[in-house]
């Protein structure tokens, strides 16, 4: 995973990005974390190391991390937004019941864009795939 941290800082560093104590924290939260947190969950798992940062640090430097690409925001049905690490294209796989996301690696759909514009002339720029049902957690709880 530090591999990934050094990746990031270096390119963060390239575009002339001051490295902060508190962005080299979210970045690495974001990177060793594979639930997908809202800006709120990743000040709630810091505010205790970092006390003097605000909510809005956090969802400025979640921004500054989308347009960059190394982060990928993730808007759902209730408003809420999650975040994950962007390192390889991915799909995901989403409980109806608690809400968990599960990543999906998947190569098999590449070529999705390409049919896709072919069959509507968009200019096609990205696909986003999301399974919805229930975890193995909620099944056995609706089991019981």
């Amino acid at each position: 995973m530090s591999y990934l941290v050094d990746q990031s800082i270096e390119r963060l560093k390239y575009n002339n990005v001051r490295i902060t104590p508190q962005r080299h924290a979210i970045l690495e939260y974001l990177i060793d974390q594979d639930s997908h947190p809202t800006a709120d969950e990743i000040y709630k798992a810091l505010e205790e190391d970092f006390p003097s940062m605000s909510v809005a640090t956090v969802y400025n430097n979640l921004r500054l991390f989308t347009e960059m690409g190394l982060v990928k925001e993730m808007m759902f049905g209730d408003n809420s937004s999650r975040f994950d690490f962007a390192s390889t294209e991915h799909y995901h796989a989403i409980c109806t019941r608690c809400g968990k996301i599960e990543d999906i690696y998947y190569p098999g759909l590449d070529d999705v864009e390409v049919v896709a514009s072919n069959l509507t002339g968009y200019e096609v720029n990205s696909h986003r795939l999301e399974i919805y049902g229930l975890c193995p957690n909620c099944q056995k709880e609706r089991t019981s």
